[in-house]
């Protein structure tokens, strides 16, 4: 049944956009005034800078949140990480425990939804303008990140729903409706059904649309170009075909695919590293001097720090929430062990791999450099780092990978494409637990959202949407509005968790499954 539902929905996509590509530009003209008229104030609002400085205020509500987390459980980041290791290993592991998919599975669906890229073009786009330094308050605001992951993860374990077929929901949307109501608070319901609202639109752009459309970018790079559609029905078919079988096909997959295209992308970055190792020191020097006397960049020390900031919250999505219904969905008791594996993530998501990015930028000789003062040469315009043959974004990152071995960009497009896969079929996950939260659950409910989300595929490989990706990505830092303000209520809750926890770890009573 589901094999021809999926077929007749590639085949209905297969007619009907070759005629809608032909008048794909007047289309895409008529819904970017559309939506940049309807929805301009709205982006601007969540993107607005702090009055008198050019520091998103969205960027700093993440950064307080992360340090607040980060100084009220007692840096649990840097305590519990060994023990993060040892969950995620299987160590602790009950195969009677409630929940569909296991700590390592759960970790490389949200590692999926968030390594993406931003680790790849958003981070050239930040060393790009701020410089290397740029890279330093990256590293910090990933560590930082850690413990709101940590909060929110939690959460979203010990208030999840679980259903009597095993199946289970959760996330913002369930832990701060409950939560709110076990303290008695009100207006739980409502910061619910308004997170699972932002969730579903970024699900659809950011986490979908954006996607496809950088992958046929990056496709039609290479192999010359072609319409777009065709890359999305490809996509949608492979998309559908994981995420009909719910979680634990999307876990299935993320676990091989994650890893994979974690270790395709480090180590050709390692590769890069090794043969330039005579400059790693170097490069290590620009990213601390850098961070502190701006060498120059674009608006100098504050410049580095507000692109390190920027791209760290962007890339990791600590705080956002998003996470959180990936984590909701693992086989555990104990809430706590969830939100322990989860501080992982902005680790390997921000500090290994993002770092890796701006290494290998930083010593490919792509930024230039005035040879007298040591500084760098800004562009004509003045607001960024001038680079050789003018490249930004991933083209930055590609001309970097390229620069020591000319077909590492082929290597690089391969990852793109594996990192937009991954991300589609995560965020599918966020936007259907957030459908079923306001539409309620069943297959019907299910299958509905899941075909919306194939073509919306289709439709971001096709077109180009600037305002609909824009106001997308302004909804998905509208989740961290509403989660991070729920959170600060609901905190006590989860550091009763960890206090009875690390007790009982302490005491004994929670013993290894597997030694």
């Amino acid at each position: 049944m589901l094999k021809t539902i999926s077929l007749a929905i590639i085949t209905f996509l297969s007619v009907v956009l070759p005629t809608y590509a032909q008048e794909a530009m007047t289309l895409d003209q008529k819904v970017n005034e559309v939506f940049a008229t309807v929805t301009g104030p709205f982006v601007s609002l969540i993107f607005a800078p702090i009055p008198g400085t050019s520091f998103p205020w969205i960027v700093m509500w993440l950064v307080i949140a992360a340090t607040v987390f980060t100084l009220y459980f007692g840096f649990v980041q840097f305590r519990y990480f060994k023990h993060a290791v040892s969950l995620v290993k299987g160590d602790y592991s009950d195969p009677n425990d409630a929940g569909e998919v296991s700590h390592f599975q759960a970790l490389a669906t949200a590692l999926s939804g968030t390594v993406g890229l931003g680790n790849i073009a958003g981070v050239a786009v930040a060393v790009g303008i701020g410089g290397p330094g740029a890279t330093f308050w990256m590293i910090l605001a990933g560590l930082l990140g850690m413990a709101s992951k940590f909060t929110e993860c939690t959460l979203g374990v010990k208030y999840r729903n679980e259903y009597a077929d095993g199946t289970v929901s959760g996330g913002p949307m369930y832990y701060i409706s409950k939560g709110f109501k076990e303290l008695g608070l009100p207006g739980g319901r409502f910061l619910a059904v308004l997170f699972s609202v932002f969730c579903i639109l970024g699900a659809l752009g950011g986490g979908n649309m954006f996607q496809a459309n950088q992958a046929h970018a990056q496709i039609s790079g290479i192999v010359g170009d072609y319409p777009g559609w065709i890359t999305g029905i490809i996509f949608a078919g492979v998309v559908f075909a994981v995420i009909v079988g719910g979680i634990k096909s999307i876990a299935s997959v993320t676990e091989k695919v994650v890893p994979f295209m974690g270790i395709l992308y480090v180590g050709a970055a390692l590769i890069i590293l090794l043969v330039n190792y005579d400059k790693i020191g170097w490069a290590f020097s620009q990213i601390f001097a850098g961070a502190f006397t701006g060498l120059g960049v674009a608006g100098g020390f504050v410049g580095a720090l507000i692109q390190g900031f920027k791209r760290a919250a962007f890339s990791n999505e600590a705080g956002v929430g998003s996470a959180a219904i990936a984590h909701s969905a693992v086989k555990t008791n104990e809430p706590i062990t969830e939100g322990f594996v989860s501080l992982l993530e902005p680790l390997i998501d921000t500090v290994v791999i993002c770092t890796m990015t701006a290494l290998v930028i930083t010593i490919s000789g792509q930024l230039v450099m005035d040879a007298e003062t040591g500084n760098f040469v800004l562009n004509e315009a003045g607001n960024a780092i001038q680079t050789v043959g003018g490249t930004s974004g991933v083209a930055l990152t590609s001309a970097a990978f390229g620069a020591s071995i000319s077909w590492f960009p082929f290597l690089l497009a391969i990852a793109v494409v594996l990192f937009a896969f991954s991300t589609m079929i995560s965020w599918s996950y966020y936007g259907l637990k957030s459908w079923t939260y306001l539409f309620g659950e069943g297959k019907r409910s299910e299958l509905t959202f899941k075909s919306i989300f194939c073509i919306f595929i289709v439709i971001g490989a096709a077109a180009s949407l600037g305002p609909v990706i824009d106001f997308s990505d302004a909804a998905i830092f509208a989740m961290a509005v509403v989660n991070i303000f729920a959170l600060y209520f609901l905190i006590g809750l989860v550091r009763k968790e960890l206090a009875s926890y690390s007790s009982r770890l302490a005491s004994g009573e929670i013993k290894k499954f597997n030694s």
